[in-house]
């Protein structure tokens, strides 16, 4: 009797200790991306920010299946863009490239799914209806034109951040791009990317989606297909890995002493 109470007494101890674990974990990360109640991290779907040559397992950028943090944004300033590729605006470097990656609602439409790609530059609409960009060197402008960007003529209806992913030729303020069709104002931002846990997110993907917007975005042809998610094969490989040593190794030593001990057991 004394035996079972003690069990149970250290199996309530276990739950309630990794329960505060799990508490202090999130506490952590709703601290640093001030997020609180929502998601501290988001599920990268697409390829649209993916780099060629990447290295095996494809850590430090972002790639389908990472799952990365999302830390709040209260002005255009918390917002470092690129500018010109050629000239960088900025020396801060984000997944593979220069500048701040956010994460951000087309429109404003939060029943679309979020778009995570890099702030390139910020148009700001003047009183008079002319244009600043001053990334690339425009004041006073009628209109917007970067022929690097595939912007000419563009005259948006009010400022708000061009943005684009690494991986895709144009904007997403083009016809071509077809994502958002004005610039991104700052009450469309959920955050900018801060960090990541690359190939977990892959878990996640494999169900059945609310929303298939993205899901198949990686058309590769190392592009391996498990359930409803779509990645390279080396993301699958290291996450398979990971998953080896974090849940199999332990289990099967678990298994392994349970049956020592039973055996010893029986032959006292």
């Amino acid at each position: 009797m004394e035996n079972l109470q003690e069990k149970t007494i250290m199996l309530i101890r276990d739950v309630i200790i990794a329960i505060a674990i799990v508490g202090v974990i999130l506490a952590a990360l709703w601290a640093y991306t001030g997020q609180f109640p929502h998601t501290p991290m988001v599920v990268v779907t697409s390829s649209s920010m993916m780099h060629d040559n990447e290295p095996f397992g494809r850590i430090g950028t972002i790639d389908p299946g990472d799952l990365v943090l999302v830390k709040k944004v209260y002005s255009k300033n918390d917002i470092i863009t690129r500018g010109d590729p050629q000239h960088p605006h900025t020396k801060h470097k984000t997944y593979g490239d220069y500048g701040d990656v956010i994460i951000y609602y087309p429109m404003g439409d939060t029943d679309r799914t979020p778009i995570i790609h890099r702030a390139i530059c910020w148009v700001q609409k003047n009183s008079d209806d002319t244009y600043d960009v001053p990334e690339y060197g425009i004041h006073g402008a009628t209109s917007v034109d970067i022929p690097d960007l595939h912007l000419s003529g563009y005259k948006p209806k009010y400022s708000g951040f061009i943005t684009k992913g690494d991986n895709n030729e144009y904007p997403d303020q083009t016809p071509n791009g077809g994502i958002c069709e004005q610039p991104v104002q700052l009450k469309w931002i959920v955050g900018k990317a801060r960090g990541e846990l690359p190939w977990f997110g892959l878990i996640k993907l494999v169900f059945p989606p609310g929303n298939t917007e993205g899901q198949w975005g990686y058309k590769g042809d190392d592009a391996v297909k498990i359930g409803y998610a779509v990645a390279p094969k080396d993301e699958w490989i290291c996450l398979g890995i990971s998953l080896f040593f974090i849940i199999v190794l332990p289990s099967s030593l678990d298994i392994y002493n349970f049956i020592k001990n039973w055996r010893e057991k029986r032959r006292i």
